[in-house]
């Protein structure tokens, strides 16, 4: 076990080293996204927010342990403006070709709640380690994909301390090898796939507040991976699931993401670019993770340790907006990120990446919206550290085209293109604390102040590059 266990941890430093490397080698890619989600009005959404939530993922009815009341907390504490808000093949897909319309209709109560506060919704089809019918020991260790669609072929699954290790078990191995078409003895799997998204783009195509798909969280390629993987049977189900959502929602946004094992860490994708068939310009999203190794291997963010996490972080943005570049200018949506936060240097590790992420002109969503040391909330209620990082000033949405924005404390500064056509304002989310006397702007005027909801809204004149600063009075 405890060879097994290095061997494991000794290739995927190999994958990170190897990544790092070839990220540092090269600087040719943009300095920062060049397209950008946008709202009904267009303008530019910046996701602020958190993966809701891992719960989800053992609950009888797919649904996160998630209320009304929660959000509305969630909303005055740190005013969240996203959520990527899990759902699961399993909960779509029950029995092969059934679509499950009242797990459709919960969803969607759920998506109204967000609706009322003026979120934004992406709807991830989760995943880790396949699905509900990888066991071991009689155990759940798996999620996402139904049991009807988990062949094993009765190879092992053995028990493991860290849940990682299950993905070199034979059996997680295999179902996975039959879901890519590896064996060639499942080819209808993907096609289910794709039908279920199919089903789900036709259920939400004309609600508003749902405004992209995260096609499937963390793919993993069984026997096959890296390049081999990503541009070939990952890239290939990506195309497939986006003709089957574009032929009954021309709008939403698709999210792909690269394989995680190794990407995570620092390493370059070889994902294969996604046409997509919609009328008019392509919407297809870059939405990789980040987790450095230091970290997964419980360490803090201190010492010698944030060096080597500072390291992975430059090479996943180089990657990540070569990435972008390469797959069509796309947006980028950092879907996971988060950590335990009573680790030393917990707090300064999301300052950082809320740092190159805002450099980087690209939303960041925090993992997970669930009690606990990785949440902002502990089990009775009581607030945790990470509320008073999240509880920041950021750009909600901008009216033009950013290039980056800066905070430091209770003042940003961005810069951006504005776009005379949107009519909308551009929307800056306050803090709870700081703005209590008024608030500053310059590079643009004051429209509104909604101390209440402790949103600014600002108009940006012209059509040159300018630098837009909001500070308290």
């Amino acid at each position: 076990m405890e060879l097994k266990r290095r061997s494991f941890w000794f290739f995927l430093v190999l994958v990170v080293l190897a990544g790092g490397l070839a990220a540092f080698m090269r600087r040719d890619a943009e300095p920062s996204a060049q397209r950008f989600l946008t709202d009904e009005y267009g303008r530019t959404i910046v996701a602020h927010g958190f993966n809701t939530a891992n719960s989800a993922k053992s609950t009888k009815n797919g649904l996160p342990e998630f209320t009304e009341a929660d959000l509305k907390r969630e909303h005055a504490d740190m005013g969240t403006n996203f959520v990527r808000f899990l759902i699961s093949w399993r909960a779509v897909e029950p029995k092969p070709g059934f679509y499950d319309t009242d797990y459709l209709d919960s969803v969607a109560q759920r998506i109204a709640w967000y609706e009322s506060r003026g979120y934004t919704v992406m709807l991830d089809m989760h995943q880790d380690l396949w699905g509900v019918g990888i066991r071991s020991k009689g155990n759940q260790v798996g999620n996402g994909a139904p049991e009807w669609a988990t062949h094993t072929d009765g190879k092992a699954i053995n028990h493991h301390d860290m849940w990682e290790l299950y993905y070199l078990d034979p059996g997680v191995i295999r179902a996975f090898d039959h879901f890519w078409g590896t064996t060639g003895k499942h080819p209808e799997l993907a096609e289910h796939y794709a039908n279920a998204w199919h089903a789900v783009a036709k259920y939400f195509a004309d609600n508003e507040t749902v405004v992209a798909y995260d096609l499937m969280n963390e793919p993993y390629g069984g026997s096959i991976q890296g390049p081999a993987f990503e541009a070939g049977a990952l890239t290939d189900l990506y195309q497939e699931t986006t003709n089957a959502i574009r032929s009954v929602d021309q709008d939403t946004w698709i999210c792909v993401e690269p394989q995680a094992i190794g990407y995570n860490w620092g390493a370059p994708s070889g994902l294969g670019f996604i046409d997509d068939p919609r009328n008019g310009d392509p919407r297809i999203a870059f939405c990789p993770h980040i987790y450095p190794l230091p970290m997964d291997l419980g360490g803090g963010y201190e010492g010698d340790n944030k060096k080597l996490v500072d390291a992975t972080i430059e090479a996943w943005r180089n990657n990540t907006l070569r990435t972008a570049q390469r797959l069509g200018g796309v947006p980028i949506i950092l879907g996971e990120y988060g950590l335990d936060t009573t680790k030393p240097g917990a707090l300064d590790y999301v300052e950082k990446v809320l740092s190159v992420t805002g450099e980087m002109g690209a939303g960041a969503v925090y993992w997970s919206r669930d009690d606990g040391s990785w949440g902002p909330y502990e089990s009775d209620s009581s607030e945790r550290n990470l509320v008073s990082v999240y509880d920041r000033i950021y750009p909600r949405a901008i009216a033009g085209t950013p290039h980056s924005w800066r905070t430091d404390g209770n003042r940003i500064e961005i810069t951006m293109t504005p776009n005379p056509k949107i009519v909308a304002k551009t929307e800056i989310q306050l803090p709870r604390i700081g703005f209590e006397n008024g608030v500053n702007v310059s590079g643009g005027s004051l429209v509104s102040w909604d101390e209440k909801r402790r949103i600014a809204l600002i108009d940006v004149a012209g059509k040159s590059t300018t630098t837009v600063v909001v500070s308290p009075k």
